[in-house]
């Protein structure tokens, strides 16, 4: 199979979806690879590595897309990247289609086989495509947010850990899930106080024990939320439903009941967010205000360190990009019931329930 690797073209998106050793595997089972040139100098990787590695440099993106069977990315398709896809065509990346009816119209139109990262699930429930971004994110989240709570970003001047002699932030993070974890070992490893929000006691019960009960569990309800969030000096948002739209756990009026100046990360935006007040924003311009409390969106966090995710996102990709194009997509999805779950559109059509009742189509699952 010939195996095409564009540069991503997102705003301030620097992550690449191949690393020369994935080069080397492919090319290794016998298949063709074409990177696009410069497709990995965001993440610190010159065209000679993969060169070395044997893969084909291509100047421009469209010939990429004209000649391979398979395009590996690392987020979803673009203008003017819509003009080059084909019938029959497998794009495996992320896609994020819950929160995109135009982009999951663009797919139908163009009948391509959409396999999406974020859907491929084990039978214990577990995303292993997304685990790796869950933890960048999860852990940038409160970066980004203690640069929200400073003064020069709008935020209401509190230090995250506090000094001596004087109370730290309070920090509230809604899901208990692998973003929401790694949240909570950076929150408090840097000396807030840490409050975890979630609906599975499980979840709760497992970070209180790791954490030494040095983090505040709470079950997650309409009024424990109400009762946190308007406490919070920052707030973090990572509630996860597998492939469909998150749900908004903050209201508007929540918003408007926070501290003045409080600052929230909202890591659910790809899925459309799960704060009411919550918009996608970019690298260029990550934060809006919304009700005096400053917004950070931005739907694509782990591109702010390109090079640890590209490696850690490429650790779990590999493996699944290599059954596609060795066996073919239907015979690969027909004996991997987690990749089959990957298969988000097919043929005109959606093939992923969660993604259909998102958008308001009809589902025709394979």
């Amino acid at each position: 199979m010939i195996v095409g690797v564009p540069k991503e073209i997102k705003a301030g998106e620097a992550r690449v979806a191949m690393v020369p050793s994935g080069v080397a595997a492919f090319v290794g089972h016998g298949h063709t690879v074409l990177v696009e040139k410069n497709a990995g100098v965001g993440s610190g990787i010159p065209d000679d590595a993969y060169v070395a590695a044997g893969a084909a440099i291509v100047r421009k993106p469209k010939e990429i897309w004209e000649r391979a069977a398979m395009i590996v990315k690392v987020k979803e398709p673009i203008d003017p990247e819509f003009n080059y896809m084909r019938p029959g065509q497998i794009l495996y990346t992320y896609l994020h289609l819950a929160s995109s009816e135009a982009l999951t119209r663009k797919l139908l139109a163009k009948r391509v086989s959409g396999v999406a990262y974020e859907t491929i699930q084990l039978p214990d429930g577990s995303l292993p495509l997304l685990t790796p971004m869950s933890e960048v994110a999860g852990r940038l989240s409160v970066q980004k947010g203690a640069q929200c709570l400073e003064a020069p970003s709008g935020g209401s001047g509190i230090l995250l850990g506090g000094v001596s002699g004087v109370k730290p932030a309070k920090v509230v993070i809604l899901g208990a899930g692998v973003s929401g974890s790694n949240a909570c070992f950076i929150a408090v490893g840097m000396g807030a106080h840490v409050t975890v929000l979630d609906i599975n006691p499980l979840r709760l019960r497992y970070l209180h024990d790791v954490m030494g009960g040095r983090v505040t569990t709470v079950m997650s309800n309409r009024a424990t939320i109400a009762e946190e969030v308007t406490q919070a000096d920052l707030v973090i948002g990572s509630v996860l439903v597998p492939g469909a739209k998150a749900p908004h756990l903050i209201s508007k009026a929540l918003v408007k009941g926070m501290k003045p100046n409080a600052a929230i990360v909202d890591i659910a935006i790809d899925q459309g967010g799960c704060i009411e007040t919550s918009r996608p924003t970019t690298h260029a311009e990550p934060t809006y205000r919304v009700h005096d409390v400053v917004h950070y969106c931005v739907a694509n966090m782990p591109g702010a360190v390109p090079r640890t995710s590209t490696y850690a996102l490429t650790n779990v990709t590999l493996g699944y990009g290599l059954c596609l194009a060795d066996k073919g997509l239907e015979k690969a999805i027909a004996e991997d019931p987690a990749l089959k779950k990957g298969l988000n559109v097919h043929n005109g059509k959606i093939t992923y329930r969660a993604v259909a009742e998102a958008v308001g189509m009809p589902c025709d699952e394979i």
